[in-house]
């Protein structure tokens, strides 16, 4: 149990540094920093796979449309709209409300996993999404005393509105990828997220190419196909394809079989607060007394699950062990 918490821990610190990258180049658009980092992912993966093509052959066709399915939901579109919100509200925005996952799949789980993982009570899960609320309220206050470049409320709406829709995918993706490796104990986490990779290569390298074309129509001026800064965005993309895509990827899927659902959902926060981190170290800054609390408000929650944790200790035990 322990070792799992660890492992998602590391996840999380390595997830965080997503929130950061659209920070560094702001002028590249969500599409093309999306279809980059994983086209990168791809393409480190593929001597990683050719060392272990023999646990890959083990798999079948319907695991291979599975890991397609999360590639397209966890990577590709959650990136894209992760991107595109953090370039229209800023980064500590956009971090709190993927901070919702805490709760938002601790839900989904009970809702779908609970006979299986047991079932966190829907009493304790109130004064987290009560938490939710007061740490989102204060951290869109903040940002917006803080100032944003050019604002404009349909421009921002917007990006809260993609923050949300990478919540859900998000949700999904950790929730269908802890039930695949859950019921695939014999499945090394590392294999799995090596299929991940191999099969986002093809959908990203059309995807970059479609970018590159649209941006030739809609933005003659700027440069391709890497763009004005090259050496950094490309450095960047390669940096969140080892860090955040495969490391990241690797830690979590070792979580996932090591914790119940209901237990793992939680632990997302860490990806959040690294988050707030990451950003606030950026910006050179520390964070204001609004955001400090929202930072307090979501390790209430974690430590609220951790307590329904205690309380379920003997039943979720015998959960992992059978898994």
């Amino acid at each position: 149990m322990i070792s799992g918490v660890l492992y998602a821990l590391l996840a999380g610190l390595m997830w965080g540094l997503i929130f950061v990258g659209p920070l560094i180049v702001p002028e590249y658009p969500a599409m093309l920093q999306s279809m980059g980092r994983y086209l990168a992912l791809g393409l480190i993966a593929l001597p990683i796979a050719w060392l272990g093509r023999v646990r890959l052959r083990q798999l079948a066709r319907r695991d291979w449309l599975t890991a397609l399915m999360l590639t397209m939901m966890g990577n590709l579109i959650y990136y894209f709209c992760l991107a595109s919100a953090i370039q229209r509200t800023g980064a500590p925005v956009s971090t709190m409300i993927i901070g919702t996952l805490p709760v938002v799949i601790p839900v989904f789980a009970n809702l779908l996993y609970s006979q299986r993982d047991g079932k966190l009570a829907w009493g304790k899960l109130a004064p987290a999404l009560i938490c939710i609320g007061i740490g989102l309220a204060s951290v869109n206050i903040a940002e917006l005393n803080h100032g944003l470049p050019d604002f404009d409320w349909a421009r921002y709406t917007s990006g809260i509105v993609l923050a949300l829709v990478s919540v859900v995918c998000w949700a999904w993706y950790a929730l269908r990828n802890a039930r695949w490796l859950r019921e695939n104990p014999d499945k090394h986490p590392m294999m799995w997220a090596t299929a991940q990779a191999l099969v986002t290569l093809p959908v990203s390298l059309i995807g970059y190419l479609v970018a590159c074309y649209w941006l030739n129509t809609q933005t003659p001026d700027f440069s391709l196909p890497f763009g004005p800064r090259p050496l950094v965005f490309i450095s960047l993309m390669i940096a969140i394809a080892v860090l955040c895509s495969w490391v990241g990827a690797l830690c979590w899927n070792v979580a996932s079989q090591r914790l119940p659902t209901v237990i793992l959902g939680p632990l997302i926060v860490f990806e959040t607060l690294a988050g707030l981190l990451y950003t606030f170290l950026l910006r050179q800054q520390m964070a204001a007394a609004n955001e400090r609390w929202s930072g307090i408000a979501l390790l209430v929650i974690w430590r609220g699950s951790s307590r329904s944790e205690q309380n379920q200790k003997k039943p979720l035990t015998e959960s992992v062990s059978e898994s």
